[in-house]
C-alpha cells in the first residue's frame, strides 16, 4: 500500500504560516518530507518554500494510502465549502499544531484545527471543526467554540464564552469572561474587529468595533 500524503490546503500567508508546523509534525512521526505538498489550484504555481503545489485535482490523483488535508484559509466560510469538498472526496481532516501549544485538562478539539505557536487551550473546553487559533491566542476555561471559527494573532478567550459557528475573531480582540449558566456568547457568523474589547453578547451576523466593542455602523 502507497504511504499516506499529507497536504496544506492553501499556499497564500495563511498556508505558508502553518506549513512548517505541518512539516515538523510529519517529520517527528517519520513521515518522508515529500509526502507533503500545498494544494493550491491557481494555475502554473512553482514551489513554495521547498514544497510541491499541486493543484486539488493533482492531489487526488496520486498515489495514496491515504489523504489528509488541513485548509490554511482565513475565511470561515470558504473554509466550511473546502472542507465538504474534502469530504465527499475522502480526504482527512487534519490537525496541525505547533509543537509548543499547551492544552490542559478536559480539552475536546475537534478534527481539522490549525494551532499556532504559543497558543493556550486551558481546561473544559470544547471546540469544534476546523478551528483556526493564530500566534498568542487563548482560550481559558468553560468555553464552547462552534464549527470553522477563526482568531486571528493575539485573541484573548476568557473563561464562560461561547462563540457559535462561523465567527471572526481579529488580531488582539478580548473577550470578556461570562458567568457559569450565563455565559458570553458571539453569535454565528459574527465579526470581532481587530483589537476590540467584547463586554456583552455579540448577535448572530453583527461586526462590532472599539473598546468596549459596539456595532459597526457603515457610512
Amino acid at each position: 500500500m502507497s504511504a499516506p500524503l499529507f497536504a496544506v490546503f492553501g499556499a497564500s500567508g495563511c498556508g505558508r504560516g502553518v506549513m512548517p508546523l505541518a512539516r515538523e509534525q510529519l517529520a517527528r512521526a517519520g513521515v518522508a518530507p515529500e509526502r507533503l505538498v500545498f494544494v493550491d489550484d491557481q494555475p502554473g504555481m512553482l514551489p513554495v518554500n521547498g514544497h510541491a503545489v499541486l493543484p486539488y485535482a493533482e492531489f487526488l490523483r496520486m498515489q495514496a494510502g491515504a489523504r489528509h488535508a488541513v485548509i490554511a484559509v482565513a475565511h470561515s466560510e470558504a473554509r466550511e465549502r473546502l472542507a465538504a469538498r474534502l469530504a465527499a472526496d475522502g480526504v482527512e481532516p487534519w490537525t496541525v499544531r505547533a509543537s509548543n501549544v499547551v492544552v490542559m485538562d478536559e480539552v475536546a478539539l475537534g478534527r481539522g484545527a490549525v494551532l499556532s505557536p504559543f497558543v493556550t487551550l486551558t481546561s473544559n473546553i470544547r471546540i469544534g471543526m476546523h478551528f483556526h487559533a493564530n500566534l498568542y491566542s487563548y482560550v481559558e476555561h468553560d468555553c464552547v467554540i462552534g464549527d470553522f471559527v477563526t482568531f486571528a494573532p493575539g485573541v484573548k478567550c476568557n473563561g464562560n464564552v461561547v462563540i457559535e459557528d462561523r465567527a471572526y475573531l481579529g488580531a488582539g480582540a478580548v473577550i470578556r469572561q461570562g458567568r457559569p449558566g450565563r455565559p458570553l456568547v458571539i453569535g454565528r457568523g459574527a465579526v470581532v474587529g481587530m483589537g476590540a474589547v467584547v463586554t456583552r453578547d455579540v448577535p448572530p451576523g453583527a461586526t462590532v468595533v472599539g473598546n468596549p466593542a459596539k456595532p459597526l455602523i457603515k457610512g
